[in-house]
């Protein structure tokens, strides 16, 4: 069982900026409301193209997010074929090990996997992402004085492991879903963005 996965993310949390959980810290409330979605620019799971495909999660953080027992729910684009959808669940269950797996290590239940429609869009720094009526974000990075991105990274905790993390802010953050009591709309909090290459 093996994968080869390239692509970028987009992150939205309750926390400010910056969101503490990514140095190990307790989230700015105790607990943490967040979405993100992994966009497969290329990508191959046990012969299984998954090139442009994108899968989001929406979660609920109990804690310290190294104390693991987040609640989750999986989408997976609705435009993936049957292999396709097979293939990234079973990643993203943890089931093909790499980096990805070790995410997966954190999560207490996965209360549901489902396709859903997704937007997934990084237009000149700019991100936005809409899944279903579940999550709908707009985000940009923080840039430094030469306009590159603002970096983050070696962080105890990451999304995108073995990558830098792009500090941003959301001017938009909405979060909408029953079965993980989750109800969210925000404006100027956390966001992350960056560029991942993952391989079991």
């Amino acid at each position: 069982m093996s994968y080869q996965l390239m692509g970028s993310i987009l992150e939205v949390c309750e926390c400010k900026i910056l969101c503490p959980c990514w140095v190990g810290e307790d989230p700015d409330n105790g607990t943490c409301r967040s979405a993100l979605a992994y966009h497969y620019e290329k990508g191959v799971i046990d012969g299984v193209d998954v090139s442009g495909r994108t899968v989001a999660f929406a979660a609920f953080i109990p804690g310290n997010v190294l104390k693991g027992g987040w609640r989750v729910a999986m989408f997976i684009d609705d435009q993936a074929s049957d292999a396709q959808f097979d293939a990234l669940a079973s990643v993203h269950r943890g089931e093909r090990g790499g980096p990805l797996a070790d995410i997966v290590k954190l999560i207490g239940e996965m209360v549901s996997v489902q396709r859903a429609p997704i937007e997934y869009a990084v237009v000149e720094g700019r991100g936005r992402m809409k899944v279903g009526d579940v999550v709908e974000a707009d985000m940009e990075p923080y840039r430094g004085p030469t306009g590159e991105p603002t970096k983050l990274v070696e962080s105890i905790f990451s999304t995108i492991p073995g990558s830098p993390a792009f500090v941003a802010k959301a001017s938009s953050f909405r979060l909408r879903y029953d079965a993980l009591d989750l109800d969210l709309n925000l404006s100027g909090h956390n966001a992350i963005q960056g560029s991942f290459s993952f391989s079991s």
